[in-house]
């Protein structure tokens, strides 16, 4: 059976960027793309932080920066500083860009580890340009010019993600997306497939498709409920299952990066937008209760809370079969992976990339699928060990939670990726998979696993380049001292709150 339409079940930033997506991506083809959402049914919406991947994706809609930055009080982030993760009184910047000059012969952590055990370097923090810029305050847009070190860095947003999802809801109808306003009530199957046929709604209205996307969040009507999918949970590597989030008036001036501030049992998110600071606190309900959580974030908010707290429960791990049948589960349908680097809008768009990839051009192909779930279970996994390692590789022993993280196994995927680095300061590189070779050089040093071993070129590399080295913080200082402070730059670039475009 051809595909000719898709029914997308929820909106929400996964429902609305896969609509969004696949209407300009595969608009050409003719597709009849609907989706059906209820506004009796709440979203999440507490996504606010995003990765530079997101800009591609804005770029390849064609939607303008400026105003998308504007509508949803976006500001822009460099990236995430943690507070108190290895020791408490540590902090470090998990940048969105590279430690060193443009031009490097070698990676530049073997360079500055050869430097700081001879006495001669600080931090590796001061020889990264958006680490400092962020630090300072600062913004400027990263330069074309590959010789440049403002070309050593990219950006993200902080945004309000509900705004987001509004926004590409304009965007889709205008590409012939059609919106259905619904309850979802049972689901129809093909009594010999078992693919899905139709979605009854409340209504007694029939939507009929050949492809039918699940964006219905931790509910996976679709792809849990009705085919089955099973779901792999990682709690005893990612044990938080509980988080409180609420937003504040601003206080004081609005900063490029998320902060993430390590806690008793978990930790606290604050990310600055235009108009008001997200809060929140995740943390595991084995090791405080909820009443104690609440406490923590309220108590240390800067400003008046915007309304009451709003709790949410979950369970980390994903579903290893995100397309089963003629059933793609998109987002919080797919498996969560908590936001401590900003994942869940990146696994949306990684989703829909893939998907429109494998689009089948006639019926859908087992062959496609067993594709898209390869890709699929291979970002899972990357991120995940990605966030263990910010939780074992600490020095904490305060509490039971800090505790039982230090000393848990952890996958042998990562276990080798640690000791490399802990050996010979090798990051081990991969072609696919969201965070590469900076990501983990900061958690790594940023969490004090210091090699014991660095690559011998470091060792080999003349004065005269080592003294350049040495001279690269006043280099990057001299570049920041004329950029603009970080909310200059967001009042000049993007007013607040407009409307969207009709």
């Amino acid at each position: 059976m051809q595909v000719r339409r898709i029914v997308i079940a929820g909106g929400g930033t996964a429902g609305w960027m896969t609509a969004a997506g696949l209407s300009k991506l595969l608009g050409p083809l003719g597709l009849d793309i609907c989706l059906v959402e209820s506004e009796q049914i709440g979203t999440v919406g507490v996504g606010e932080a995003t990765l530079p991947h997101m800009r591609f994706f804005n770029r390849t809609l064609g939607l303008d920066e400026r105003e998308l930055m504007a509508f949803t009080n976006a500001t822009f982030k460099l990236g995430i500083e943690f507070r108190d993760w290895a020791r408490i009184g540590d902090s470090y910047v998990h940048p969105f860009g590279d430690y060193g000059p443009a031009d490097q012969e070698i990676p530049f952590h073997h360079v500055w580890h050869r430097l700081h055990a001879e006495g001669r370097a600080g931090r590796i923090d001061d020889f990264s340009l958006p680490v400092r810029m962020s630090e300072r305050g600062k913004f400027d847009f990263p330069s074309t010019d590959p010789d440049n070190l403002l070309s050593t860095f990219s950006y993200a947003y902080q945004l309000d993600a509900s705004l987001y999802a509004k926004y590409l809801r304009r965007f889709s109808e205008a590409n012939g997306v059609r919106r259905i306003e619904g309850r979802i009530m049972s689901v129809e199957r093909n009594g010999d497939s078992g693919d899905i046929r139709a979605l009854a709604l409340e209504s007694g209205e029939r939507l009929e498709g050949e492809l039918f996307i699940d964006c219905t969040g931790f509910r996976a009507m679709l792809i849990g409920k009705e085919m089955g999918a099973e779901f792999d949970d990682w709690s005893n590597w990612l044990p938080c299952d509980r988080a409180i989030a609420v937003a504040c008036e601003m206080a004081g001036e609005s900063v490029a990066y998320t902060r993430a501030t390590a806690r008793p049992a978990g930790w606290q998110w604050r990310i600055p937008l235009q108009h008001r600071t997200g809060n929140g606190h995740v943390y595991s309900s084995d090791c405080m209760s909820d009443d104690e959580a609440a406490d923590i974030l309220l108590g240390s908010l800067e400003a008046k809370a915007l309304g009451d707290p709003k709790f949410l429960r979950f369970k980390a791990g994903m579903r290893p079969k995100q397309w089963v049948g003629n059933c793609v589960s998109i987002g919080l349908s797919s498996g969560f992976l908590e936001p401590l680097e900003s994942t869940s809008i990146y696994l949306i768009q990684a989703g829909i990339t893939a998907l429109a990839e494998l689009m089948p051009s006639g019926g859908v192909d087992t062959r496609d699928i067993e594709e898209f779930n390869r890709v699929m279970q291979l970002e899972y996994d990357r991120i995940r060990d990605f966030l263990i390692l910010h939780y074992h590789v600490t020095e904490r022993d305060d509490s039971d939670f800090w505790n039982y993280v230090r000393t848990m196994s952890i996958p042998d995927s990562l276990r080798e990726k640690i000791e490399l680095f802990r050996s010979r300061g090798v990051v081990q590189e991969y072609k696919d998979g969201l965070f590469l070779h900076p990501s983990w050089v900061a958690v790594y040093l940023g969490q004090r696993v210091m090699p014991q071993g660095r690559d011998p070129r470091a060792d080999a590399m003349d004065e005269a380049r080592l003294n350049e080295m040495l001279d690269l913080p006043a280099q990057i200082e001299r570049k920041l001292d004329p950029c603009a402070a970080h909310e200059d730059a967001v009042k000049s670039y993007c007013k607040p709150r407009m409307a969207a475009p009709s």
